[in-house]
């Protein structure tokens, strides 16, 4: 079933990240901060544990948009992000996507972007301007 983008148009989307996933990111960014890699050296941290990178946790917005909705064929013009809270391995996060200002003529949405927990704490927050010219 196809989606109709239309200001309004909200979209959840669940999520959690593996170590796996951790120590490919960091194999691919270069990013080998301990922080994201070494247990030892994370429980001397403030948060007493690994974090997830915080570029993995915004990719999620990439991966909505170039894969659920709009879907195929979107493209990023822009992509803020304010970094509220660390994220965490093995824990559930919830991505939301707030089409707040779509134009049907030039195929563009404006998204404001969030990463949540379950408790509805922000983790992530931003606003992105995305382009498809077959489903915007």
């Amino acid at each position: 079933m196809e989606i109709k983008i239309v200001s309004g148009f909200q979209y959840k989307y669940e999520f959690s990240f593996s170590n796996d996933d951790i120590v490919g990111f960091a194999k691919v960014s270069g990013d080998a901060n301990p922080i994201h890699l070494d247990e030892e050296y994370a429980k001397k941290t403030i948060f007493k544990t690994r974090i997830v990178h915080g570029f993995l946790g915004g990719s999620v917005f990439s991966k909505v948009f170039g894969t659920i909705v709009p879907g195929e064929g979107t493209i990023y013009l822009s992509q803020t992000l304010k970094f509220m809270g660390p994220m965490y391995i093995g824990v559930k996060y919830i991505a939301l996507f707030d089409f707040v200002e779509v134009d049907a003529i030039k195929h563009r949405a404006k998204v404001i972007t969030k990463i949540t927990d379950m408790n509805n704490n922000v983790i992530i927050q931003g606003e992105a301007l995305v382009q498809n010219p077959n489903k915007i």
